[in-house]
């Protein structure tokens, strides 16, 4: 009897081990685009190691290009992705069951910069502009940019698309075009060169979902506890760069590869500010983009923000306390 129970016990302490193994094998496959300090709570969460705190093993992949993560993501082969809303827009009207469940940066934190000797913003008409890739977020980030500053973009200028920022700087400097758009680190690099920081497309306050994490409303049904344990992780992570800023500035460096540090002092005042202690992704930031397509766009036009973002995670941290412990408030 006594070997029986002995056994029995044996049994279960396997059981209970196996549990815990399982749950700390628990896992999330994260991909990112971009590198730009939108993800940096992405590399913290990696860094710091915030979701195995959570019992999570994440599996976090850098993907050079945002398609290539919708597909990613549609194929079943991530979970979640940290990207703008023109993706989750385009995917969802496409018939994709993407949704936005947190928002990260909700406006643009770019400049436009110019050649030194175009000095006011009215002076790019007749110019052309850079951008990366039409349609991307700098892309439509210039032209909503230059249309609330009285230029349009399709009459009075000329966008083309010339790649990333390095491949900026060179048109800028071959003459292949007259302005482009720039964020931090970047920017400061830019003055240093000698392009004029013409003007802080932050100011316009434009809701727009520069970055957010996206999923699919078929993964919230099947993984929502391990979806709720990654807007925990990119709070928490979120509340690091806004009070360890010599770290996150170190973050910022060491993935960007860029050691100037008044452009990191800028990256850091720039992105601290814009990242939301309570990162709700809030439908307005979804309507801008739609209103830029319902132009060509007859899905566009008839959509509804709404259906686009999923505010119910965040909602229930919210509700919990947490965010609230966090920031002590």
């Amino acid at each position: 009897m006594a070997k029986q129970c002995l056994a029995l016990l044996s049994l279960i302490g396997a059981l209970l081990l196996a549990g815990t193994v399982a749950q700390a094998q628990e896992r999330l496959r994260l991909a990112w685009a971009g590198f730009s300090p939108t993800n940096s709570p992405i590399w913290i969460i990696e860094d710091r190691k915030l979701l195995q705190k959570q019992g999570v093993q994440p599996e976090i992949i850098a993907i050079n290009a945002s398609p290539i993560v919708l597909q990613a993501m549609l194929a079943g082969e991530i979970d979640v992705a940290s990207i703008s809303v023109t993706t989750v827009a385009s995917s969802r009207l496409a018939g994709a069951d993407t949704v936005m469940i947190l928002g990260v940066v909700p406006t643009f934190v770019d400049y436009i910069f110019s050649l030194s000797s175009i000095t006011a913003v009215e002076q790019l008409k007749g110019k052309t502009g850079g951008v990366n890739r039409l349609g991307s977020t700098s892309d439509l980030g210039l032209r909503l940019a230059l249309r609330k500053l009285g230029v349009d973009p399709e009459k009075d200028t000329k966008i083309i698309p010339v790649g990333g920022t390095a491949e900026r700087f060179a048109s800028l400097s071959k003459g292949l075009s007259q302005f482009t758009i720039i964020p931090e680190p970047f920017a400061t690099q830019a003055e240093k060169l000698g392009f004029r920081r013409l003007f802080r497309i932050g100011d316009l306050k434009i809701p727009f979902w520069w970055n957010g994490i996206m999923t699919r409303e078929g993964i919230i049904k099947t993984k929502r506890p391990l979806l709720q344990k990654l807007v925990r992780a990119m709070v928490e992570a979120i509340h690091i760069i806004k009070t360890e800023k010599e770290y996150a500035k170190g973050l910022f460096k060491k993935n960007l590869g860029i050691s100037d540090p008044d452009g990191l002092e800028r990256a850091y005042h720039d992105y601290s500010n814009a990242f939301p202690e309570v990162p709700y992704p809030t439908p307005d930031g979804v309507k801008t983009m739609l209103d830029d397509m319902a132009v060509k766009d007859t899905k566009a036009a008839a959509a509804d923000p709404k259906a686009f973002v999923d505010a119910s995670f965040v909602r229930e941290l919210e509700t919990s306390g947490f965010i609230k412990q966090l920031y002590k408030k």
